[in-house]
């Protein structure tokens, strides 16, 4: 209905070539993203070549080393490139952290022999990734995992079945997390498993409030023979690694979180100064004028708060407590914006017609991923006032 266009987001970039890389985004946004979105989520439908053209453009490894097939980008710059995407369609968006969440392990702790065999395809060669640490039974005790790897001789046989996995059955390589030792984190290894494994499979894909263009699905892995080779990092590093890769993935999840919620507010702008009642547009009336201002305020709020984060982790500095508030704050942020804009249309809000309703089934996924917004507090809690007295 509404035909206000939205205003690009003014973003602070720190060079010339960050400038060129948003606005290639935004094109590949505009041209190839956003136009089919509705209609391929409300299909059910992954939009694989949109991967595909990502990976052509060097969109799919950008915080990664250019020697094997990276961008050499800072976070900063990455995090807004996953912003601009998740504004057009969340499934693209949140795909792409998760994609990166999932190479993490070979780039940041891989041996260089892995990482120039594997890194060229999973950072610009077309593959995608799936990230595997959530069971059926350990999901925010992450620690407790049962899949399990076995040493037989130069090889590993892994069994278990990992949950809620984005891109499960669709990935082209999967990071798994397998217990090799005792219980607790310490006995937990990372191994970089391909998509056709024999003894891999996927369940059918979890039928989801939302980002139903995105799968999610249980994987088994029933005997999956990998060589050590395929191990990354030291037996027992495993947990760390996750915890590592998480955080970093924490903030993906809250640029993508800010993307959705800009997007919520340029619907409801748009719609609000177009719908006119009492002979005028009803954004001139207090109360919506009210709600749009502070939507505003909190994806200001929040884009300044997972920028921050970004700066603390490119200068190398430890930035684990605020990479949990960004998570917290920006899917907070993303719940209440799109919720106030599905009540700015009123009865149009609610229904299909319009991606109001969508955006705000969408969110609600991301106050959940990759550490439910409790264990976010918990973790803000720690660096606060220190572990919890057992």
């Amino acid at each position: 209905m509404p035909d206000r266009a939205p205003q690009p987001v003014d973003r602070q970039l720190p060079t010339d070539e960050a400038r060129d890389l948003i606005s290639l985004v935004r094109d590949i946004a505009q041209r190839e993203i956003a136009p089919r979105a509705a209609e391929e989520e409300d299909a059910g439908r992954f939009p694989r070549e949109v991967f595909t053209l990502l990976s052509e453009s060097g969109l799919l490894g950008l915080p990664y080393d250019s020697e094997y097939g990276g961008g050499d980008q800072p976070y900063e710059v990455y995090l807004q490139v996953l912003e601009e995407l998740a504004m057009a369609r969340l499934t693209v968006g949140l795909g792409v952290s998760v994609h990166t969440l999932a190479s993490y392990a070979l780039a940041a702790y891989g041996a260089k022999e892995q990482q120039a065999e594997h890194l060229p395809g999973m950072l610009g060669g077309g593959l995608l990734g799936a990230y595997c640490l959530s069971e059926p039974a350990s999901g925010s005790d992450a620690a407790s995992l049962r899949t399990k790897a076995v040493r037989d001789g130069d090889h590993w046989v892994i069994t278990g079945t990992k949950a809620w996995i984005t891109h499960g059955g669709i990935a082209d390589f999967y990071t798994v997390m397998a217990r090799t030792g005792e219980k607790g984190p310490r006995g937990i290894t990372a191994f970089l498993v391909p998509g056709d494994a024999e003894g891999l499979s996927a369940a059918v894909p979890e039928k989801k409030m939302g980002m139903k263009g995105s799968p999610t699905a249980q994987i088994h892995l029933d005997g999956v023979r990998v060589t050590d080779a395929r191990r990354i990092g030291e037996e027992g590093l495993g947990f760390a690694i996750a915890l590592s890769a998480l955080d970093g993935g924490r903030l993906g999840i809250a640029a993508c979180a800010i993307g959705l919620a800009q997007a919520a507010l340029d619907e409801a702008l748009g719609y609000a100064t177009e719908r006119r009642q009492f002979g005028k547009p009803i954004a001139d009336f207090q109360g919506l004028r009210f709600m749009l201002a502070d939507m505003a305020t909190q994806i200001e709020a929040g884009r300044a708060l997972y920028l921050a984060a970004a700066r603390l982790r490119d200068m190398g500095r430890p930035f684990a407590r605020q990479a949990a508030m960004a998570k917290l704050h920006c899917t907070d942020t993303a719940m209440r914006v799109t919720t106030d804009a599905v009540q700015i249309l009123g009865g149009y809000g609610y229904t299909a017609d319009f991606p109001a309703e969508r955006y705000m089934r969408e969110a609600k996924v991301l106050q959940i991923v990759e550490g439910t917004n409790q264990i976010q507090r918990m973790v803000i809690a720690r660096h606060l006032a220190g572990p919890e007295t057992r």
